[in-house]
């Protein structure tokens, strides 16, 4: 299971360049995507389709392919496979046969980098992934995130982010947020600032380009960064 640059693509590990030169069949979330990466690194392999619309189907092939004693990288299309992206089916399916290792070749991750660049956002976060796009069901979850009282990160289309904005000053009024916008890509911009301020800011362009991170700091988050002191019973 490799992970792959989410834009820039320098950040991609000396391991993951080794690994994918290596194996003998890459499967992937879209061929075409992936191709890109290879070709800038000057690889050529065999590349297969294993994306969320045939996961399960593709999970076979690839345990045959597996069972002929290949070696079989995965990528979806930008950071950790499983992540918001395909691949846990694929890894459920190889774990539940049993005869083959599943081994992780860490790296890119929006959550893990937006929240780096964040500062404090207190000791512990919720990662959330993209909402439903159903009001209900979004403000329902919204609400439960909320009274954990947790900071908790979600992944939003620059389609649905204003409205994202205006579901969370709803369930949330109070609260800060920090926006990742195209992270690591030549337009990358961070945002951070009161929920009011931020979805005004959105609001006011007259296009919104770019995927986007959103971590959500509820008013009620307290410092919880430093290290419980209290002695050991």
């Amino acid at each position: 299971m490799v992970a792959t640059p989410i834009g820039n693509l320098e950040d991609i590990t000396y391991r993951a360049v080794r690994v994918l030169g290596e194996v003998d069949v890459i499967a992937c979330e879209d061929t075409r995507h992936t191709m890109q990466l290879l070709s800038h690194y000057g690889i050529k392999k065999r590349l297969i389709a294993c994306h969320a619309h045939n996961e399960a189907e593709s999970a076979e092939g690839i345990l045959s392919l597996l069972d002929s004693g290949q070696n079989v990288a995965y990528c979806s299309d930008a950071g950790t496979p499983g992540v918001s992206d395909p691949g846990a089916r694929l890894v459920e399916r190889i774990r539940q046969d049993g005869k083959h290792r599943v081994i992780p070749i860490p790296g890119a991750s929006a959550v893990v980098s937006l929240v780096s660049a964040a500062g404090n956002i207190g000791k512990s976060f919720t990662f959330e992934g993209f909402l439903s796009p159903k009001k209900g069901r979004r403000m329902k979850r919204l609400e439960a995130l909320f009274a954990a009282g947790n900071a908790f990160v979600i992944y939003e289309s620059p389609f649905r982010i204003t409205k994202a904005l205006n579901d969370i000053k709803e369930a949330g009024p109070g609260c800060r947020v920090v926006i990742g916008r195209e992270l690591t890509k030549a337009h990358e911009e961070i945002i951070s600032g009161s929920i009011d301020e931020v979805e005004a800011m959105l609001s006011a362009r007259e296009r919104i380009k770019g995927e986007f991170a959103v971590i959500v700091i509820p008013g009620a988050c307290d410092d919880n960064t430093e290290e419980d002191t209290e002695p050991e019973a």
